[in-house]
């Protein structure tokens, strides 16, 4: 069988049904997120990524949300009861019989294996002639994997012992099964049937490999030493751990990009950030969701940026940044909070506490001090003074407040939305504005009015 028909012909069964009961946890294990992700988004791209035909996912019966989350993206097959990997992959018969030419085994909860190694895996399989194709690591540690045994004289593989039924000489073994695999499908679906019942009660996959290897085939095994690459994860223990080398990946990645990291061990990137070159991330910055920091910025320390995009020049320190849109250079914080939907055009300067939502904030505007600007939109070049305040809502609806090019808004301004300030003007502090402000004027008191209506002069005449 030739490389390219193999690759061409090739789906991949992800085990994904466990009961997750060490987990503690009214959600599915492979739902936990890990790096911003559900663990079982790391699989299910791993297989995608080799260019799969089909992709079957096996689930139990609490697999709503799982489901959820892929939609049609994968294929599903449930396993009613949990009677072990063989019965889990077995599930899968019906979706791929004659319709792929190689099946990959993969596990919904070793979020940690590297998309190149499975390609090794899948190339050693489709360059060789044979039924079965393993994945073993070397480790002194065994984690209760079951031991390679292999021919003294030969080296070939035999088959694979679990720890618990292991003699002392074979739980010596460094070369550990872990449960990845490459199988010719029409073999796999001849013999996964013929799979014994193991006394706990479970049909094990590794019973496949001494199965080949009685009948003559020569299993080949691509063999690792790293570790980290097979952890599985069953507690949160083991997820806190995973937590742990994902990050590490994923910093030394973005370091090797030409991104400062000036402390790793307290920047935490999620698996979907993207960060530009020369940007700086000082410590104890929060980097998740959908977020795009493009180059030379200086973000943290002690910051939150999620699902939002930051151009590039931009600094942003001791802030919290939720669903936002930022261009280039634009200055926020200390200590503030653009909530959803916030947009701070290029060259914005927002200060000391100063919160934002659902607003844009035009090229050059400033909000150097504390204040809330809610659904609204501020031209360019508007300084905001400290303390401003768009009430934005009535208690039963939220409304727009409209500030226009170059006005000054004086500290302590209160704008009783809806209204609109024209284009030049001015608020004395202090003012509560409760209607639309014309081009040019100026207003002051509670409630506002314009200056000239109270015998002063026109701004022009002072």
């Amino acid at each position: 069988m030739t490389n390219e028909n193999t690759r061409g012909n090739l789906a991949a069964v992800i085990l994904a049904a466990g009961h997750s009961t060490r987990f503690k946890s009214c959600l599915i294990k492979v739902m936990h997120p890990l790096a911003g992700r559900p663990m079982i988004a790391y699989s299910v791209e791993a297989a995608r990524s080799l260019g799969v035909k089909q992709l079957v996912l096996v689930v139990g019966h609490e697999a709503e949300t799982v489901r959820e989350f892929l939609g049609h993206e994968v294929t599903y097959v449930e396993q009613a009861e949990q009677l072990g990997t063989g019965h889990a992959a077995l599930q899968a018969q019906s979706v791929l019989q004659g319709r792929c030419q190689t099946v990959l085994v993969l596990y919904g909860d070793m979020p940690l294996q590297r998309a190149e190694t499975l390609h090794r895996l899948v190339e050693l399989h489709c360059t060789t002639d044979t039924p079965a194709t393993m994945l073993t690591v070397l480790s002194d540690d065994s984690m209760g994997f079951g031991r390679v045994l292999r021919d003294a004289n030969d080296n070939r593989v035999l088959g694979i012992v679990e720890e618990a039924v292991a003699t002392p000489e074979q739980l010596a073994i460094r070369e550990l099964n872990t449960g990845a695999y490459c199988f010719e499908a029409a073999w796999l679906w001849e013999h996964l049937p013929r799979v014994s019942l193991r006394p706990k009660g479970e049909y094990y996959l590794t019973d496949l490999v001494e199965m080949a290897a009685r009948e003559g085939h020569c299993v080949q095994a691509l063999t690792i030493d790293d570790v980290t690459e097979v952890q599985g994860i069953n507690t949160r223990v083991h997820l806190a751990q995973a937590e742990a080398i994902m990050r590490q990946r994923i910093n030394e990645r973005w370091m090797l990009n030409g991104v400062t990291l000036v402390d790793p061990q307290t920047t935490y990137v999620g698996a979907d950030v993207t960060i530009g070159q020369d940007t700086t991330i000082l410590p104890n910055t929060y980097l998740s969701g959908a977020t795009t920091i493009g180059r030379d910025c200086v973000i943290g320390p002690n910051t939150w940026i999620e699902d939002s995009i930051v151009d590039q020049g931009c600094v942003i320190r001791f802030s919290v940044i939720e669903g936002a849109t930022i261009e280039d250079g634009v200055k926020v914080g200390p200590f503030a909070h653009l909530r959803k939907g916030a947009r701070l055009a290029r060259g914005v300067r927002v200060g000391n506490f100063g919160e934002i939502k659902n607003s844009h904030l035009g090229p050059g505007t400033k909000m150097s001090h504390f204040g809330y600007i809610g659904d609204a939109i501020i031209g360019q070049n508007v300084n905001i003074g400290a303390g401003t305040v768009t009430c934005n809502y009535d208690g039963q609806r939220k409304h727009k407040t409209v500030i226009e090019d170059g006005a000054f808004i004086g500290s302590d301004t209160m704008f009783v939305a809806p209204l609109r300030v024209g284009k030049g003007s001015r608020t004395g502090a202090g003012s509560v504005v409760t209607r639309d402000v014309p081009p040019d004027s100026i207003v002051y008191g509670v409630p506002a009015h314009l200056k000239t209506e109270r015998g002063g002069l026109k701004p022009s005449e002072e």
